[in-house]
């Protein structure tokens, strides 16, 4: 799941909304909050309830984001901003909780205010829109969540400009979601990725996951020669990051070894595999490295039977399953 805008801030980015505070819920501060008894009691409320679902308290969470909508509500007036994040926020619980269709309905009526306070192509609606993408992705309701994330692009295209890394975040979820109707997004999942490289982020977690994604993308489609080198730029960048005495290092390492042996190169396949042993047996337990030495000893064995095999389809890896990614995005 991806981690969803942390405090409106009204105009402020995601980034920086995740820093503020990492559970995904909003926070409106404009300079012109109405001060009663409400107010300050939708503040407390939100805060309560933001304590209580880090501490994993749901039933308590709830309340108090049920509480802080109402109190909203009855401080602010039912159509202005700062309901609108009220009801992010609670949607934003739904969604966490699964409850999409509860989620659903409180995103849209979010939008829908912010729609109406600060115009159809405000980044605030951008963000609400990314948000409620992301809940129909979830429920696989993908030609919805697709018209949410094409409206979230353009406006943080207009707003963020092209290369910002938000940006890049709707276009990779956009990639994705258009990849599971069949339809074709290597080009808009490349270009995410060049955007986060062009950013300074071209080694960090997000970016290889998304690079990692791809080439399980273009295994599936039996384009071996163009997933690996995608697996090859993910070993160098996890090299450069992370050294070779890392899992996340031999785990790419050793998923680049099944490409290359589907592709015949068993010497560059074995050698590669043989170096992911050694790096384990100095970093894990004798009995953890028992069991990497069979899955070794069963690499070994398939390369074999592959020198002698003419039906490489027969051998072609099975590609990860991979969950939706939220970076959150």
């Amino acid at each position: 799941l991806v981690k969803q805008d942390d405090s409106a801030g009204l105009g402020a980015t995601r980034n920086e909304q995740t820093e503020e505070n990492a559970t995904g819920l909003q926070r409106i501060e404009d300079g012109s909050v109405v001060s009663n008894e409400h107010t300050v009691k939708w503040r407390i409320f939100t805060d309560n309830a933001r304590d209580f679902l880090l501490k994993r308290n749901l039933d308590e969470a709830e309340k108090f984001f049920q509480a802080a909508l109402h109190e909203a509500k009855e401080g602010f007036g039912l159509r202005d901003p700062h309901v609108a994040s009220a009801l992010n926020n609670l949607a934003e619980f739904y969604r966490l909780k699964k409850e999409y269709e509860k989620a659903e309905l409180l995103y849209l009526e979010a939008i829908e205010i912010l729609e109406e306070s600060f115009g159809s192509d405000d980044i605030r609606v951008g963000t609400a829109l990314h948000s409620l993408g992301i809940c129909y992705h979830l429920q696989r309701k993908f030609a919805l969540a697709q018209t949410c994330y094409e409206r979230a692009l353009k406006i943080e295209g207009r707003v963020m400009g092209i290369g910002h890394p938000e940006y890049a975040s709707t276009m990779y979820l956009l990639g994705k979601v258009l990849s599971q109707q069949g339809k074709d997004a290597e080009a808009l999942i490349e270009e995410s990725i060049r955007i986060l490289e062009e950013s300074g982020l071209g080694e960090s977690p997000i970016c290889i996951q998304r690079m990692r994604y791809l080439s399980t993308e273009l295994i599936k489609s039996n384009r071996l020669a163009e997933a690996e080198n995608w697996q090859r730029k993910i070993l160098h960048n996890l090299e450069l990051s992370k050294g070779w005495d890392s899992f996340d290092t031999t785990n790419a390492a050793e998923l680049l070894t099944m490409t290359l042996q589907t592709m015949g190169k068993l010497k560059e396949s074995e050698e590669l595999l043989e170096r992911c042993l050694e790096v384990r047996k100095r970093i894990l337990s004798e009995e953890h490295f028992q069991i990497t030495y069979q899955v070794f000893e069963f690499f070994t064995t398939s390369s074999a039977l592959l020198a002698i095999n003419t039906d490489w389809e027969v051998f072609v890896p099975c590609a990860p399953a991979t969950m939706l990614d939220w970076e959150a995005m």
